[in-house]
């Protein structure tokens, strides 16, 4: 992700003279070289903005770099606002506007009009601001010294949603299969999320797959299994189911990447002519190099788990699936039939091979773990309401199993609600949360909330500040707002 540039744009003007407007520079590039060393991306100066002209060629070249991944927009002293109307009209990248200061405390024994002219980014921030406002432009504001940890933390964060608001343009999907048959929630429009979200989902027969599965060598077979034999126990004596779900996965690996860089994956276990085993194993260790995946034809999961996992830095994130509740302790296990990514696993997973009561195939192989814990973690759920796309996000604590169930051969993980169980659960009903979903304990609220802005769609969170009466309320005023946008 640090190959990904942030551009910081400073706002000033040619009323203050050469020796002022060399001062803006200095400290703006001071400040930028400051803060790229703590963000993952690569924050540069690019130039102190100073004219209409300027402004604009400056969104030119951002627009025009594929490595810039968004704006940093700081008004060092005061700056004309408009002057930043073209500018910003043309720009293509998401913008954070840092209301900073290049110095933290007022210098009271030695400030004067001097000092005063070149320091006004209390009156300059809010010029800018009120044009931002004033064009609808739904960018983020991050307050705070630029050396404070928590404002850095806060624009770290915002530079890693930007990064994978880019990698979102370049996400494409290759299913295996159609939508399980009436089952709902898996549908949506893949042409609006093309425009929306740079998402390209493509169709192909399992047929095609399964040419490149007769191709695989007993060579390359060999490679993957010693990779296996690294990260995971071997738990099964049987061992050519194994050696099975390893030509899969080399399969699909090949498959998407000869077909034209495909990071997601679909498959549905009704359509799996020409393969003897539902891909299981296959399909986590898949997941555990980076690509997303969504089961029973759900491409908006695979897609959003791809991205989701480019921001996470492959870690702690992946498919998931609301299974089962423990009423009495308001707790949720979540898991799936196979297919749950080992960076959920708390020890090393073991792989088990076990009858699967769907789909009429041989018994597959898989990994089996205990999840990880984490005191903070999303569910977020992507659905398509038929005039819009909604994205609903919950904050969870994922904790251990709080017993050992020895019959369930699956990668699971156990998490509790932020609130009242009972309350949670409605709104996630209310909202119409699909079972499906990507889970992150990497990711945050707020970082699903700043890229559902990027893209410019509806964000539903609940947490625990979430009141079932007001939920409620505030969906039917956004049925209303995004209805009518």
């Amino acid at each position: 992700m640090k190959e990904k540039v942030v551009y910081w744009l400073t706002g000033s003007q040619t009323l203050y003279g050469d020796d002022v407007l060399a001062h803006v520079a200095q400290h703006s590039k001071e400040m930028a070289d400051y803060v790229n060393e703590k963000m993952p991306v690569t924050v540069k100066y690019l130039t102190t903005c100073k004219s209409s002209e300027e402004i604009i060629a400056a969104v030119k070249q951002v627009n025009a770099d594929e490595n810039c991944v968004g704006i940093i927009t700081w008004c060092h002293t005061f700056s004309p606002a408009k002057m930043w109307i073209k500018g910003l009209h043309m720009l293509q990248k998401p913008m954070c506007h840092f209301a900073t200061q290049y110095n933290e405390k007022l210098p009271y024994d030695t400030i004067d009009m001097d000092f005063m002219n070149e320091n006004q980014a209390a009156h300059g921030d809010r010029e800018f601001g009120y044009i931002v406002s004033r064009l609808r432009m739904d960018n983020k504001v991050i307050v705070g010294y630029y050396k404070d940890e928590a404002a850095l933390k806060e624009l770290a964060a915002w530079c890693k949603v930007a990064a994978g608001y880019a990698f979102s343009k370049t996400v494409k999907v290759c299913r295996f299969s159609d939508n399980m048959r009436n089952v709902a929630v898996t549908e949506g429009d893949k042409v609006e999320a093309h425009i929306g979200f740079g998402w390209e989902v493509d169709y192909y027969p399992v047929g095609d797959l399964v040419e490149y599965v007769e191709k695989v060598t007993e060579k390359e077979v060999d490679a993957l299994m010693a990779e296996y034999a690294k990260k995971y126990t071997m738990g099964t004596d049987r061992v050519d189911v194994v050696r099975e779900q390893a030509k899969y996965e080399i399969a699909i690996d090949k498959f998407c990447k000869d077909k034209g860089g495909y990071i997601g994956i679909v498959d549905h276990f009704g359509a799996l002519k020409g393969l003897n085993q539902l891909p299981g194993l296959a399909i986590q260790d898949l997941q555990s190099k980076g690509y997303g995946f969504g089961a029973e034809g759900d491409w908006k999961i695979a897609a959003l788990g791809a991205v989701m996992q480019y921001m996470a830095g492959q870690k702690g994130t992946g498919l998931m699936e609301d299974y089962t509740y423990d009423l009495k302790d308001g707790l949720c296990l979540g898991a799936h039939m196979l297919e749950v990514s080992p960076q959920f696993a708390a020890t090393k997973p073991e792989i088990q091979v076990h009858p699967l009561g769907i789909g009429g195939k041989s018994d597959p192989a898989r990994l089996v773990f205990e999840g990880i814990s984490a005191p903070e973690a999303v569910a977020v759920s992507m659905i398509d309401m038929g005039d819009r796309m909604r994205l609903i996000v919950q904050k969870i604590e994922l904790i251990k199993y709080p017993k050992k169930m020895p019959n369930l051969p699956v990668g699971g993980l156990m998490w509790k609600y932020t609130a009242s169980s009972a309350e949670l659960v409605a709104a996630w009903r209310y909202a119409g949360g699909a079972p499906h979903t990507v889970v992150s304990s990497q990711l945050s609220v707020q970082d699903m909330v700043d890229l559902g802005n990027m893209w410019g769609i509806e964000v539903v969170v609940i947490d625990e500040h979430t009141e079932i009466n007001q939920f409620k309320k505030d969906l039917m005023y956004s049925d209303v707002i995004w209805k009518n946008k």
